[in-house]
């Protein structure tokens, strides 16, 4: 015990911050305290510990061999602590607290609406912040502490970022019925030939219809890009264009009679539609509980509606 009185614990607790994130912005972002503090705790532990802990290689900075042997001790020592002094019970209805969510208005339109009703209902002191950016964004985001949460897919989410399914979605093709055949849908040569749009919040994103299209060395006329899935529906009526879209995205055409869906041409596979967080994040009892609450209310209900939990 004599080692423990001589250091603070919440130097230990901006040690694990920075061990973590391997930058000191970062690290004072988490620790919710100012960079010039954080980097005077650094100073101190690195003459604690006779070592420098963080050092600059290759333009970022790295642990030295001292500070990787650090991680997993410290991690578990803090987690014991954490354990012995928490509450024994997360209690929602009590809990008061802001997230910050990123979604597109797809995720808008089906997880949203079921999960606002069911934190007013069961965590009323909960408020949600929501900002929409590209799939290639949000990772960041988490990792540099803008973020809490971020709702999308994730194919290949950088380290620390952990990712959970939430449902699986397939793609849908959608034109007006006066271009199609009276039944059924468009070749693959027919495809082709209509322009397309296509939803992304970046012009130049490259999605899975993409990839799929450049496998086979084929490419599509994109004849409007634009980041609102729910905008790009009331597009079609009345041209030759083709969208193509997640299911889910679509919904009843009961508002587009005018309107047919059909099976794309392509092969596509199924796809995760995911929820996305930084591992510092995880074992946190409110954003745990929050997931839990995304996942319950992503889940379709009858007829493909949301569930509402």
């Amino acid at each position: 015990m004599d080692e423990l009185r001589r250091i603070d614990l919440n130097q230990l607790l901006t040690l694990h911050a920075l061990l973590v994130e391997k930058h000191v912005s970062r690290a004072a972002l988490r620790l919710n305290r100012s960079q010039p503090a954080v980097s005077h705790v650094l100073a101190r532990l690195r003459t604690r510990f006779d070592d420098p802990l963080l050092v600059r290689h290759g333009g970022r900075m790295v642990l030295t061999a001292r500070a990787q042997a650090l991680v997993r001790p410290l991690e578990e020592a803090l987690t014991t602590l954490n354990g012995l002094l928490s509450a024994p019970d997360f209690d929602p209805s009590r809990t008061r607290g802001r997230f910050r969510l990123c979604l597109s208005d797809y995720a808008s339109r089906i997880v949203l609406p079921p999960l606002v009703r069911h934190l007013r209902d069961r965590a009323p002191g909960l408020d949600l912040a929501i900002s929409q950016a590209s799939r290639e964004a949000m990772p960041a985001q988490l990792t540099d502490g803008e973020l809490d949460l971020a709702l999308g897919v994730f194919p290949h989410p950088p380290e620390g970022i952990q990712v959970e399914d939430l449902f699986q979605e397939e793609f849908v093709s959608l034109a007006d019925k006066a271009g199609l055949p009276e039944k059924g849908g468009l070749s693959l040569a027919e495809w082709l030939e209509r322009p397309h749009i296509m939803v992304a919040v970046r012009p130049d994103a490259h999605d899975e219809i993409e990839t799929a299209l450049a496998a086979r060395g084929l490419r599509r006329r994109l004849a409007v890009t634009l980041p609102h899935w729910s905008a790009a529906v009331d597009l079609l009526a009345g041209t030759d264009l083709v969208l193509t879209v997640a299911g889910r995205a679509v919904g009843p055409l009961r508002r587009h009679r005018t309107l047919r869906r059909f099976t794309p041409p392509l092969d596509l596979p199924r796809f995760a539609y995911q929820q996305a967080w930084h591992a510092r994040r995880t074992d946190d009892p409110a954003h745990r509980w929050l997931r839990e609450a995304v996942l319950t209310c992503a889940r379709p209900g009858p007829a493909g509606r949301p569930a509402v939990g």
